[in-house]
């Protein structure tokens, strides 16, 4: 399967990698500098099943909700990259694991025969989507986000955002025209939106490395040539293949997708319990080092529990408490926590209901109730409601930071998203 899949077309086009990766080197460059922010989300692991117009519009329509929501607070771009178009392969602990009396082979993704077409058909959609209008905030107006599962009266505040939001996307349209009627595209509808996954399965990812040329050179000059991985634009090494003697660091040494000195991104998944052991002496290193590099949050792959209901969750509470950690450790070590990694779905049931996979926010989700929409493929994922909570903490907290009002442990939102589960925080 590697020898034809080696002959196959790239996934993604040498211009456009080529292009592509220079712009995407460039906007990490901004977050490194804190003039932009990372969302980097999506699925833990994706499934062939899961590759409909109705799962890869949602995915993409949650990744747009909640960067317009973290632009609205920090005024600063933000730079999406989605676990899609590729993530079909996942790590374990261990290779085997027990079903009741069993044991049987730890699953790894569906990462056999299929990976190319399934790749390549969500990269595809994807593009449509984006070039047909999909990414225009005429299609997801704030004002329909239903805040009907808040139940926390506190955290009605959320309709102030999305009325001054909603205004603002007004005016916007007023003066620009609606792009189908001969308008302009705006800003926000004309975005960029960058493919990532774990580089995980090396023969398959040699297999689609390709050597290009560089662009940018002088004219009438021969270009160097670079080593492109073409099934993403953005790759990452995980937690289990990151040994500096491993294969997997050598191949990511040769390739000029972002990642090498001067283009690091580190994403820190400590878990709530160990975050403050750990992460002011790893930003002391790097800082001390003078490695430019930005710095994302993954609050969620350190907290993974198992319910008293059998089923594997992560404590909204507990995610929230890491990521406020990690904003306050980032300011108290002279830093800047650059970005967000999340795990989350938008997706609906068949009657139009979000998944029921992890604890709490601000609808309060209970162990009782997880089984009602449990649909995790692998590890458990934040809800559209649930994620939109965790977007409205972060722009929350960099509108303080901007205007120069931070708050500090009575801040509203935390209080009643992370606060309230720091019993749930000392019990894990």
């Amino acid at each position: 399967m590697l020898s034809k899949v080696s002959t196959l077309s790239p996934l993604i086009t040498p211009l456009e990698m080529r292009l592509s990766i220079q712009r995407l080197r460039h906007q990490l460059g901004l977050v490194q500098r804190n003039e932009a922010l990372l969302l980097h989300a999506g699925d833990c692991a994706e499934n062939f099943d899961a590759c409909t117009h109705e799962n890869i519009a949602a995915k993409i329509g949650l990744i747009l909700s909640f960067s317009v929501v973290l632009l609205w607070g920090s005024r600063k771009p933000v730079i999406r990259v989605g676990h899609i178009a590729g993530q079909y392969t996942k790590p374990r602990s261990s290779s085997t694991k027990k079903i009741g009396d069993r044991e049987v082979l730890s699953f790894r993704g569906d990462n056999v025969n299929g990976v190319y077409f399934y790749s390549a058909t969500t990269l595809n959609h994807v593009r449509v989507l984006l070039s047909s209008g999909f990414a225009s905030l005429q299609s997801h107006r704030p004002r329909d986000w239903s805040l009907s599962h808040v139940r926390s009266p506190a955290l009605k505040k959320f309709n102030r955002v999305i009325d001054g939001l909603s205004d603002a996307l007004d005016f916007s349209s007023a003066i620009g025209g609606r792009y189908e009627e001969g308008g302009a595209r705006s800003a926000i509808e004309d975005i960029d939106f960058y493919t990532s996954h774990e580089g995980l399965m090396l023969g398959y990812e040699q297999a689609l490395t390709r050597e290009f040329p560089i662009p940018g050179g002088p004219r009438n000059v021969e270009p160097p040539h670079a080593h492109y991985n073409t099934s993403a634009r953005f790759l990452w090494i995980g937690d289990r293949t990151r040994q500096l003697d491993g294969a997997h660091v050598e191949y990511f040494r040769g390739i000029r997708n972002p990642l090498g000195r001067g283009r690091v991104t580190l994403l820190t998944r400590y878990g709530v319990a160990k975050v403050d052991t750990y992460l002011a002496g790893h930003i002391s290193a790097v800082q001390k080092s003078g490695h430019p590099v930005a710095w994302i949050c993954d609050p969620m792959h350190g907290n993974t529990l198992t319910s008293s209901t059998g089923l594997k969750t992560r404590n909204f509470g507990t995610i929230i408490s890491e990521l406020t950690s990690c904003l306050r450790i980032h300011t108290e070590c002279g830093s800047a926590l650059n970005g967000v990694s999340l795990e989350f779905t938008g997706e609906l049931n068949e009657e139009g209901f979000s998944v029921t996979e992890c604890l709490g926010g601000s609808m309060e989700l209970s162990e009782e109730e997880l089984g009602l929409r449990y649909q995790a493929f692998c590890d458990p994922r934040l809800n559209f409601e649930q994620s939109l909570d965790v977007a409205f903490l972060v722009s929350d907290h960099m509108k303080r930071v901007r205007l120069g009002t931070e708050a500090g442990g009575d801040d509203l939102l935390y209080s009643e998203l992370g606060g309230r589960m720091r019993a749930a925080k000392t019990q894990s």
